[in-house]
């Protein structure tokens, strides 16, 4: 049975990049071929700030938006988080994403794939990866950073790789892959 990545677009403005970028790191992991790729938007599941009565590890879960997050969260055993960076940092809707669920992130290892200016959004990352080791996530150091992403994009906003930028892909799939078998025993 072959692992499950989330393509995780942790972006929900308008007029984000994410889904872009999103879409064409999805189907890079299909064809990689280590892993079951699918991409999930944050968007989708229109999470308000946390609106739960319960602590999330107790999984006592009573609106809709929380167990549907819920349940998708636990299908996956590794993430690649589309990041952007906001002032330096995460964006809101990515940070309200982790603190909603709290076991259904335990023991998964997970990548960025950030984007920006300059930096690529790794100013984000390093922030993102303290978060996640909270949730007893395993951060790769291995990652993917677009600068200048604006210039990667067609007409059509679809974002157009490069060799430096698909090699990183190819190093952070390999390393998840071998994270996500090493700590199956851990999930199981």
């Amino acid at each position: 049975m072959s692992l499950k990545l989330q393509v995780i677009i942790c972006s929900t403005r308008p007029g984000r990049v994410g889904p872009s970028v999103g879409t064409w790191f999805k189907d890079f992991a299909a064809r990689h071929g280590k892993f079951d790729a699918s991409l999930v938007d944050l968007a989708d599941f229109n999470l308000p700030l946390y609106d739960e009565a319960n602590h999330p590890v107790q999984r006592k879960y009573e609106k809709e938006h929380t167990k549907a997050w819920s349940a998708s969260v636990s299908q996956a055993d590794a993430y690649a988080f589309v990041t952007p960076e906001y002032n330096y940092g995460p964006p809101p809707s990515f940070v309200n994403a982790l603190n909603y669920v709290y076991k259904e992130w335990n023991y998964k290892p997970c990548g960025f794939v950030s984007y920006g200016g300059v930096s690529g959004g790794m100013r984000a990352v390093q922030l993102e990866k303290q978060l996640v080791t909270t949730l007893k996530m395993m951060p790769m150091v291995e990652g993917v950073a677009i600068p200048m992403v604006a210039t990667l994009l067609d007409e059509n906003r679809k974002f157009k790789s490069n060799e430096l930028i698909e090699n990183a892909a190819n190093t952070m799939l390999d390393e998840l892959h071998r994270w996500a078998e090493a700590l199956k025993t851990l999930r199981a």
